[in-house]
């Protein structure tokens, strides 16, 4: 066992044992209802991060507003990040309690997902502070709920205008990420603060960034006059500089910063992606600046001799590397010796595009045949350079090969197939371990077979994995394999849970049996279905399957599945769902004007099995003894302590 599954089942035991004592003695001297109910808020108050990340909607949705109240306020206090899908339905939950009015002392990814129109205009500012600290991001499939958000703030603000000053800035938080290019660069330039918390930013938002920074109106003045504190202050922003600017900042400024981000990279702080889009930038400054210096005369080789000298380890470790060597004099003055021995520190430096060919060439000169094991875990980033044909060379016979070759990003489709295949031809096996390491994201590029390779008890142990970015084929394909590997689980209720990340490839029929076992769906997986299978969906059926979260589709109403869904209905089904047809919230567009609805009145659909039937939620249990004995928020620590959030039900 890991130390948290570890954990979790000391912590299961204790309640299971504690509860078996005191629920067969009710008599027992000191025994009350009231002690119990202060046991109860006793775990919720030491309840630890990693158990309170296993939350599911499902049974706290059994909790009573005080236990509830304390289980929000936990998760602020232990900082714990929960995912798109569990903070809808966590929202919705709050606002059934009205505990939305508590804002400061819930987490502020958690604000992102509440009823605006519910938060009072005198919180209004207060909310926005707080909201603005959340992670916008996790609102990527509530395109609406994103555009209110900012809508809302700006608001606070006294309504939208162009120039925002610094106490608005500081009231807006990430919420600027959403601004258009011609606000940021007429707003204070104390926006570099807050664009400095987007994960990524648009290239008119790049270019608005370089327009304010080249103007002189921030704290760094003129490029001429940057300092190296001043570049470490921008964070992130500093790799979007374009060369443009470099040229104009003073050489040995530019030289020290350099150095800087190379040590971040090699050090771990920062990731390759971004070092590598500042060293293309700043490079291509350095090698405009040479050659309008000293222009090439006509005829000159393409390959230069090395003018620098050879490259050795010591060179290697020079953070100044890479401004020193081109990739020209890269392929010059490194020798094969050399690039064997020190392949990994050459690699941990961000090489340009160009500069990463030049290595790949020299290695197939060193082994003509195939790249060795020991080495292959050492060209992660080298990884989406070689083709089918190349890797079908290789030896792959290590999971931590696998792992490695596969962690990152890099790794394209052809080449996350063609790895697996080489490490399955080597009678190696898709484990769970291996599942987790590699990310629900590379199963999006196993072939249909390799998926049907793994066995249910190994991608039953895998859990949760994320695969929302697959195509619609492989989300098909792994829907069926999850079919079979839960199959066995007893209740509807948990099937969910494991069933949810596969969702995006279940069947009409399955989807209809799971809203008659009143799951509650999260909007989160709602968008994520096949949206052929959404079009034929009733209305009725899409209400029992959202449950207590069916009033999130205004919150994603603008979502390509769900508009697209929308459009189908007449405004007797529009109506049904609590949608005006003419009012803003609902879908653009004209709507059908037929008189019925497209909805079906559902059907029974149990079984009366102990598993599902084809892929339907399994019958509950008629008699669930423990389930009445203990207390709902009780049940459901006991379920994660002793199972963890993947664990069987059973």
């Amino acid at each position: 066992m890991s130390p948290r599954t570890g954990t979790g089942v000391s912590l299961g035991l204790t309640l299971f044992v504690w509860l078996t004592v005191y629920c067969s003695r009710p008599q027992a001297k000191g025994f009350s209802q009231e002690g119990l109910e202060a046991s109860r808020a006793n775990l919720w108050a030491n309840a630890s991060a990693s158990l309170l990340q296993g939350f599911w909607c499902q049974p706290a949705s059994q909790l009573s507003r005080d236990e509830l109240s304390a289980l929000i306020r936990r998760m602020t206090l232990q900082r714990v990040l929960l995912k798109a899908w569990q903070l809808c339905c966590l929202a919705n939950l709050a606002a059934l309690h009205d505990l939305q009015g508590d804002f400061l002392l819930h987490p502020p990814d958690l604000l992102l997902f509440y009823n605006l129109e519910q938060v009072r205009e005198a919180n209004c500012r207060a909310f926005t502070r707080r909201a603005a600290q959340g992670d916008t991001e996790l609102l990527a499939n509530l395109p609406d709920q994103r555009a209110a958000l900012q809508h809302a703030a700006l608001a606070c603000l006294g309504g939208p205008h162009r120039q925002l000053s610094a106490s608005d800035l500081l009231l807006l938080g990430v919420l600027v990420c959403d601004m258009d290019a011609s606000s940021i660069v007429a707003s204070d330039p104390h926006v570099l603060q807050n664009l400095q918390r987007c994960p990524r930013l648009t290239p008119a938002q790049q270019a608005a960034v370089n327009t304010l920074l080249a103007s002189g109106r921030t704290v760094l003045g003129p490029p001429v006059s940057w300092n190296p504190q001043g570049l470490q202050a921008l964070g992130r922003l500093a790799t979007y500089i374009s060369p443009s600017l470099w040229v104009q900042v003073q050489e040995a400024v530019g030289l020290d910063f350099f150095s800087s981000m190379v040590a971040a990279c090699r050090a771990g702080r920062l990731s390759q992606r971004d070092a590598r889009r500042f060293v293309t930038s700043f490079l291509g400054a350095e090698a405009k600046a040479k050659s309008m210096s000293s222009r090439p005369k006509r005829g000159t080789a393409t390959v230069r001799p090395c003018i620098h000298g050879n490259i050795t380890a010591a060179t290697l470790r020079d953070d100044l590397f890479l401004v020193r060597y081109d990739c020209s004099q890269l392929e010059s003055c490194l020798g094969s010796q050399v690039l064997k021995a020190n392949l990994d520190p050459l690699l941990q430096h961000p090489l340009p595009a160009e500069c990463q060919r030049v290595v790949k060439a020299k290695l197939a000169q060193i082994y003509p045949g195939s790249v060795p094991e020991e080495q292959l875990r050492l060209i992660t980033s080298l990884v989406y350079l070689y083709t089918h044909a190349e890797i079908s060379q290789w030896s792959i016979t290590s999971r931590d090969t696998v792992s490695a070759l596969l962690a990152s990003d890099v790794a394209l489709e052809n080449q996350t197939e063609a790895i697996l295949q080489k490490f399955l031809d080597h009678k190696g096996n898709i484990t769970s371990a291996l599942l987790v390491a590699i990310g629900g994201s590379r199963l999006c590029w196993m072939s249909p077979q390799q998926i049907q390779a793994i066995r249910p008890s190994e991608f039953r142990l895998a859990g949760a994995l994320d695969v929302s970015s697959c195509p619609q084929s492989r989300k098909n394909v792994l829907y069926s394999k999850a079919r079979e590997a839960f199959s066995s689980t007893r209740t509807s209720a948990a099937y969910y849970h494991y069933i949810r990340p596969y969702l995006g490839g279940a069947p009409l029929e399955d989807l209809q049996r799971l809203a008659e076992a009143n799951v509650s769906m999260d909007i989160h997986t709602f968008t994520n279905l096949n949206p052929q299978v959404l079009q034929s969906l009733s209305v009725d059926h899409v209400t029992m399957l959202l449950g207590q979260n069916v009033g999130d589709l205004q919150k994603a109403r603008s979502h390509p599945t769900i508009s697209s869904w929308l459009r189908s209905l007449n405004r007797l089904a529009l109506g049904k769902l609590g949608m005006d047809p003419a009012s803003p919230a609902s879908p653009t567009g004209p709507v059908p004007s037929t008189t019925g609805t497209r909805d079906t009145t559902p059907t029974s659909g149990s079984s009366g099995n102990d598993g599902p039937s084809s892929g339907s939620p399994p019958a509950r249990p008629r008699g669930l003894l423990l389930a009445v004995a203990l207390p709902s928020s009780l049940l459901w620590l006991l379920y994660w302590g002793s199972q963890g959030p993947f664990g069987d039900c059973a």
